[in-house]
């Protein structure tokens, strides 16, 4: 029989994110692979699959990360070429910030495979529910922190602006601390743009079902002393509210604001 890939993401928080959708996937299959959050989320979904194998082990300090995804994504493939039906699952939603996910199904796919992703819950949902904010009241900018600070993308300073793998800006191993020269300049970009007693909060959900994110709002010149970890997404709230254009608005019959 020929294999086949289905790729979910188990949601932040464990237990309690998992799709109906996404926990049949996970039963249903003849191999289950997983890269989740900490022990405890591990030792939750092997109560579901209890033969499942961790990716986790392929990680280690000073290795290239795009090295580990590769190596992910071949233990992924070997059981698919054997002619298993394979379930990778991911921490969050695997398609947001997970590369070997995006790379499995394309060469699963190249090589005739049926291959599919099913979605999660993603550290973005968590965040617009935990800090109240509405990404359509201003809209939103959202980048990976290192992404951000290397192509100097623009910056609209009315609307939001969420940055990814802020506390490991700048690494392209599998790190425990965050730096502070290199958090230090991501800081100075941002000052480029807002002022030094603006609001920036740093923000990571929490990934047990009972629990408190972490939430701590800083002016972003203290952005060094706000306790940024590898684990931290820094979000920028708007500066100002962007002025209407009344000519447009005439034009589409608004009324005022």
């Amino acid at each position: 029989m020929p294999g086949s890939l289905t790729v979910v993401g188990t949601g932040i928080r464990f237990g309690v994110h998992l799709t109906p959708e996404a926990r049949a996937a996970i039963l249903r299959a003849d191999r289950v692979l997983h890269l989740v959050s900490d022990p405890v989320a591990k030792q939750w979904l092997e109560t579901l699959r209890p033969d499942a194998q961790s990716l986790h082990m392929l990680y280690a300090p000073g290795k290239e990360r795009a090295t580990t995804y590769l190596e992910m994504v071949e233990a992924i493939l070997e059981p698919v070429r054997a002619g298993y039906e394979v379930c990778a699952a991911f921490y969050g939603h695997a398609g947001v910030f997970v590369t070997p996910s995006h790379e499995a199904i394309r060469r699963a796919k190249a090589a005739g495979y049926p291959a599919m992703m099913l979605p999660g819950i993603s550290a973005e949902d968590c965040l617009f529910a935990d800090l109240g904010l509405d990404p359509g009241a201003t809209g939103c900018q959202s980048y990976e922190a290192t992404d951000f600070l290397v192509t100097g993308r623009p910056v609209d300073p009315g609307a939001l602006l969420i940055l990814w793998q802020a506390g490991v800006v700048g690494e392209r191993s599998h790190v425990f601390e965050t730096d502070p020269e290199r958090l230090a300049q991501l800081r100075d970009r941002l000052l480029e743009l807002y002022p030094e007693d603006h609001e920036a909060i740093v923000y990571e959900a929490s990934p047990y079902p009972v629990g408190d994110p972490i939430v701590l709002r800083t002016p972003l010149a203290s952005l060094g002393d706000a306790g940024v970890t590898p684990a931290s997404t820094l979000v920028v709230p708007p500066r100002r509210r962007p002025l209407p254009d009344a000519k447009v608005g005439d034009r589409l019959r608004l009324p005022p604001r």
